[in-house]
Formats: structure tokens, C-alpha cells, sequence
């Protein structure tokens, strides 16, 4: 196994504790999708991702943000939130956008949720 090949398991725990880290440039998480393909990876791997992406607004990434929201939509839920939380305009329009144009494929309860967290 070499650098670029980890487990599942052990991307999540490598992004886990990326997320600790107070900032990160975009050229860092462009390296880090492009060495680990994280696009590519579970579920879980591309949330942790999506979290990189919301923490440090890495603009060049929302499509892997919007494509996460709509395949996986369970687990996208607590995404809404952290693009609401941070009060940034983009990402709030981001969430809207998302919501708007994936609401009618939406469990009824992720729906309400959802709903909640933008209105």
C-alpha cells in the first residue's frame, strides 16, 4: 500500500483530523482531492470532504459539494446546516439553490428538516 492508496477508514481519520486545523489554502485542497481522490471514494470519505470544502469556502469544490447533496441526501442534511452556520452569502445561496432544485426528490422528513435549517 502506498500514501496515495488508504482505507476508506483511514481517509475519514486523516480528513478528521484535517478538519482540526484552523485554515488550509485551496492549493492544499486541491493537492488533497487530487492525491486521494476523494471525489471518487464512500460516502463517508466525501462528506468529511464536503466539510474541508465548506470550512475553508473552497469555491473551486462546491460541484463536489452539490453532487454529494443530491446522491447522498441523508447524509447531507448536517451539510445544510454548516452552510447556513458559517453566514456566508454564497454558501447560504449554495444551500437554497441545492434545496430548491432537490426538494422534490426528498424524503418528507429530510425535507421538513431542511426546510427548518433554511427558513
Amino acid at each position: 500500500m502506498t500514501f496515495g492508496e488508504l482505507l476508506p477508514d483511514q481517509l475519514v481519520l486523516l480528513l478528521e483530523f484535517i478538519l482540526e486545523m484552523k485554515s488550509l489554502s485551496s492549493q492544499t485542497l486541491q493537492m488533497l482531492q487530487k492525491q486521494y481522490c476523494l471525489r471518487e471514494q464512500d460516502a463517508e470519505v466525501r462528506h468529511r470532504w464536503c466539510e474541508l470544502v465548506i470550512k475553508h469556502k473552497h469555491t473551486m469544490a462546491y460541484g463536489d459539494l452539490i453532487n454529494f447533496l443530491k446522491q447522498d441526501q441523508a447524509m447531507g442534511v448536517y451539510l445544510y446546516g454548516e452552510l447556513m452556520v458559517n453566514e456566508d452569502a454564497r454558501q447560504q445561496q449554495l444551500a437554497h439553490s441545492s434545496f430548491t432544485m432537490l426538494k422534490e426528490e426528498m424524503d418528507p422528513s429530510l425535507l421538513k428538516v431542511v426546510a427548518e435549517m433554511l427558513f
